[in-house]
């Protein structure tokens, strides 16, 4: 399959790491942000909604339904998942502008459009979402819904108020991560959806997340050009209401907007497994749709099914002990607000050596796996873990049940060095107080779900990667996330990972800046005075 050799052709190892001639065109270093030239702006609401509502307890469960969405709920929604949150100024007079949700290399490829149908206070049509001046620029008039409805094969669409649509421009994370960028386009649009959702739900939007649809359809109507730009998630936000009436022959739009950089490096390989993992069709969308259902209940999972693990795979003996290591109850509430949360997130980078308490660490993997309101399946990922320094738990190397909420361990000992070694020799990866690597059933998951099923592992672990992330911060803890050694993680905890592969990774533990904290919490809402 086309994106099998896609993950095996941009795997990481030492060998190829080193050598590697690749290095940073600064000259062309694509702006992070698309600025459509010729289009009005709409300014969104400033007073925005805080989101006091504890981050755990809406990371669990949504609140109760709203009766409608409002150009004020856009526009939080929209702050808390893309928005700027935070701003870094270097002696030299270059400044970076962080955002809610984090992105791999702070590159920010992903962008988020909005179709509106019955949003109070705004037009009915297509927006992109423009997080440097948070404003909306329309780009087509009347209500799109029916045929996005149509697009994505779902008709609870074209009666739901609104729909985000994420895409990812291509060479913002090429630039610096190459043909692999294809990976992290799920890294990051999970992450911040992470966030979206959980927003979403603590305004009572009921967002529910679609990974299928006719690429070729969405793309034509958002105007933009697959080669350079593409559709990754919908999001439908809001209450039902009437469907939306026939949306007819939509003609092509294509916006002039700011180029990114002078010069851009062209990767056929993304683009390859771009073309290979995109549905033709509506009923090409319904037939996933009932493949992934078919996965998401066990059947064509093989031996594995139902458990995430190999079934033939004895469980490891260590000394004589039991290797199931129960966990304690994750906690319910943080006492932090999720808009607090979300306004004080930064990649922490750098750790101390400080353990994490085994409550904060059973929080952390609860979030991380919890259901989404998708078509995006349970067991596309399953959880590993070293554990560095997590009080009562002994350092080594685990799986995380999620059913059972407890940690199979794979084996015990100090592995700071080897954790470290498996991040890219990055020192995060040891000094962290432990360690979340997502491991997916690859082969099993193709062989299930077809090519896109490679979408599917990225984005679970992205969105996994998010909530664990949205979790540590609630708690005063921080997290970062980490590329790899892919085939020298699966090795390492071999041979319980037989049939897996490295997706993604995840680090937690308390920050060695004590400082950090202090300016993220500092930031405020747009159009807010600074305290």
């Amino acid at each position: 399959m086309i994106a099998r050799r896609y993950h095996d052709r941009t795997a990481h190892s030492p060998a190829s790491v080193r050598a590697s001639p690749h290095t940073l065109d600064w000259d062309v270093k694509p702006f992070p942000f698309k600025i459509y030239t010729e289009l009005p702006a709409l300014a969104l609401p400033r007073d925005l909604d805080a989101l006091a509502a504890d981050t755990l307890a809406a990371l669990a469960r949504p609140a109760a339904r709203a009766d409608r969405l409002g150009l004020a709920e856009l526009a939080a929604v929209l702050y808390h998942a893309a928005g700027v949150t935070r701003k870094k100024t270097y002696p030299g007079g270059g400044e970076v502008l962080f955002r809610a949700a984090p992105s791999t290399g702070a590159l920010y490829q992903t962008e988020v459009y909005v179709v509106a149908g019955a949003v109070a206070g705004l037009e009915p049509g297509l927006y992109h979402f423009g997080p440097g001046d948070f404003a909306l620029r329309r780009l087509r008039a009347g209500d799109l819904r029916e045929a996005l409805a149509r697009a994505a094969a779902d008709a609870t669409l074209a009666r739901r108020a609104a729909t985000v649509v994420l895409t990812a421009i291509y060479w913002r994370n090429t630039w610096k991560y190459q043909a692999r960028g294809f990976r992290h386009l799920f890294w990051d649009s999970g992450t911040l959806l992470a966030n979206l959702l959980a927003a979403a739900g603590a305004l009572g939007q009921a967002p529910r997340l679609l990974a299928g649809f006719v690429d070729a359809d969405v793309n034509r109507l958002l105007g933009v050009d697959p080669a350079r730009e593409a559709a990754l998630e919908l999001v439908l936000l809001g209450p039902e209401g009437a469907a939306a009436p026939p949306a007819g022959a939509l003609a092509e739009v294509a916006h002039p907007y700011m180029p990114l950089s002078s010069a851009e490096v062209d990767y056929p390989l993304l683009r390859e497994v771009h073309a290979a993992t995109s549905l033709a069709d509506a009923d090409a969308v319904r037939a996933w749709r009932a493949a992934v259902a078919a996965w998401a209940t066990g059947a064509g999972r093989g031996p594995s099914a139902g458990s995430g693990r190999g079934a033939a795979l004895p469980r490891p003996v260590l000394s004589g002990m039991d290797p199931t290591v129960p966990l304690p109850p994750p906690r319910g509430e943080s006492g932090r607000g999720l808009g607090a949360t979300i306004q004080r997130r930064g990649s922490t980078r750098e750790f101390s050596h400080e353990p994490l308490a085994a409550d904060e660490l059973a929080t952390a993997l609860r979030a991380a796996t919890r259901g989404l309101a998708a078509d995006v399946p349970a067991g596309c990922v399953d959880l590993y873990l070293v554990v560095n320094a997590v009080t009562g738990v002994a350092p080594g190397a685990y799986a995380y049940d999620a059913g059972a909420h407890a940690l199979e361990a794979v084996r015990l000992g100090d592995f700071r060095r080897q954790s470290a070694h498996l991040c890219l020799e990055q020192p995060l990866g040891g000094d962290a107080a432990a360690v979340l690597y997502f491991l997916a059933p690859l082969d099993a998951l193709l062989a299930a779900c077809g090519e896109r099923g490679y979408r599917l592992a990225n984005l679970a672990a992205g969105v996994a990667g998010g909530r664990a992330y949205l979790a540590a911060y609630a708690l005063g803890f921080g997290a970062s996330g980490l590329t790899f050694y892919d085939r020298e993680v699966t090795d390492f905890f071999a041979p319980h990972a037989a049939g897996r592969e490295a997706i993604f990774v995840t680090a937690l533990g308390r920050s060695a800046r004590a400082a950090r904290a202090t300016i993220e919490a500092n930031v405020t809402l747009p159009g807010r005075p600074a305290r």
